[in-house]
């Protein structure tokens, strides 16, 4: 476009922009046409290019010369390929069946975890631990750690067992666990455990549901073919692996049609009992406010079979039917046995058919006795708290194989120890920490409903 053109289209423009006020339709209308002359003058000029088809086509031919594969096989062989293998130990590993069982054939490396303290120590002869091992292209130790939780302090231990020039090293850690929570459902065919071992929970939290509900369920006697129920638990990790399960968050049981829930909770005001982990304090309550703790446990242990309850029955040594003034419960020697409640141990010792008996004094009228000890882990006078270990399983006295028997006697008459404690009215939540507990079950009926739909799953 030339110097005058440009000229001569500001001029119109300026010309068009005073005309503007004074006749606005008709500038309108040019500016329309215009437009429109445009669009059509592009069209044709689109129209004047050449047909694409009609273009001369040529093909080229270039040789290719491909890399050298000498250079490329010296790279590969450069390169060291690692093979990573995770098993857990066992009770009867040495060093030789442990490296063969994770696939590694390294003499030097067998050598090292016979003679390494640390190694003796903490992996041989321990079951349960998980091992990782990083292995080379043939099947020699590179490097190899071992994890596990032995406390319930919130850290795990590792051991880290790792190659140089100068040969094999171990090294032992503590370090903090990471916690996640995981999520489950299963529905009762047989028994609580093979409910829970389908549906992949970890047998230490089945054995914290029957106790959360012990209360109002009698896991022993009342379980139906067709209860469900659904859990939410803690995940305790190291190192990004799953090394045992925590606690339980929250619960949901259905027994007989009947739903029972149950929430962890840590009341700001301190009403909770004792955690399971030292450094928490709090206690299971209903979705409502109640507290699930009672004045006594259902069982003096944990989940237990009951091998004879509080009925008529035939003395196996005396050979007469007799009243079971009591309720026994199977269970293999050194098996720990617990107070039911708070109190004073009113006899520790031997007493005729009874063998090593403890006998705990709760209050003015109440009297447990923990019958056939193979060891007493009290004395007599000794304050002692429910939950408290106080002795194990045994066969002493008038007993035909290990058991326990366990009395409660009310001002010297016994009682049925499986419906007595249900009988003891739990402590509601402090008002102070309602607000705050509400949120919470808010949030465990939303999670408990996830539970329900799944199997196992996890939620962050």
């Amino acid at each position: 476009m030339s110097f005058q053109s440009i000229d001569a289209a500001l001029s119109a423009a300026q010309g068009a922009a005073l005309a503007l006020p004074r006749h606005p339709r008709r500038v309108l209308a040019a500016i329309t046409l215009l437009l429109l002359g445009g669009a059509g003058a592009s069209f044709a000029v689109a129209n004047l290019g050449p047909d694409v088809s009609q273009l001369p086509r040529r093909t080229v031919v270039e040789a290719v010369e491909p890399l050298p594969l000498a250079p490329q096989f010296d790279a590969l062989a450069t390169q060291a390929m690692r093979l990573y293998r995770t098993d857990l130990t066992r009770s009867t590993d040495t060093a030789d069946s442990l490296l063969k069982r994770l696939g590694i054939s390294d003499a030097s490396a067998a050598a090292f975890l016979r003679s390494d303290r640390l190694v003796q120590q903490a992996l041989m002869g321990r079951a349960g631990r998980s091992v990782s091992a990083e292995v080379d292209e043939r099947s020699a130790l590179v490097s190899l750690s071992a994890r596990w939780s032995p406390d319930d302090d919130g850290n795990f231990k590792r051991l880290s067992i790792t190659k140089s020039e100068q040969g094999y090293t171990s090294k032992l850690e503590t370090v903090p666990l990471s916690v996640s929570s995981r999520m489950a459902s299963g529905t009762i065919q047989s028994s609580l455990f093979a409910a829970t071992d389908d549906a992949r929970i970890p047998d230490s939290i089945a054995v914290q549901m029957a106790e959360i509900f012990s209360g109002d369920i009698d896991f022993h006697r009342a379980l139906r073919k067709g209860d469900r129920f659904s859990v939410v638990y803690e995940t305790l990790e190291g190192d990004g692996e799953p090394l045992r399960a925590g606690r339980v968050l929250s619960a949901e049981f259905v027994n007989a049609g009947k739903a029972f829930q149950a929430l962890w909770f840590e009341d700001p005001a301190g009403g909770g009992q004792a955690a399971s982990t030292a450094q928490a304090k709090g206690s299971y309550y209903t979705l409502a406010g109640e507290s699930l703790r009672r004045a006594f446990l259902a069982s003096p242990m944990v989940f237990s079979r009951v091998t004879s309850g509080f009925s008529m029955r035939f003395h196996p040594i005396l050979q007469t039917w007799r009243a079971h003034l009591g309720v026994d419960y199977g269970a293999a020697t050194g098996t720990p046995v617990r107070t039911v409640g708070d109190g004073v141990v009113e006899f520790a010792g031997v007493q005729s058919g009874f063998g090593n008996v403890v006998m705990v004094k709760h209050n003015g009228s109440n009297t447990t006795v923990y019958a056939h000890l193979s060891k007493i882990n009290v004395r007599a006078g000794q304050r002692v708290q429910q939950g408290e270990n106080i002795g194990l399983v045994g066969a002493t006295g008038w007993a035909t194989g290990p058991h326990l028997h366990f009395e409660f006697r009310v001002n010297g008459v016994h009682k049925d120890p499986l419906t007595l404690a249900r009988s003891y009215a739990s402590v509601p939540l402090t008002a102070s920490a309602k607000p705050l507990f509400d949120k919470a079950a808010q949030s465990a009926r939303t999670q408990l409903s996830a539970a329900a739909q799944v199997q196992v799953g996890n939620v962050q």
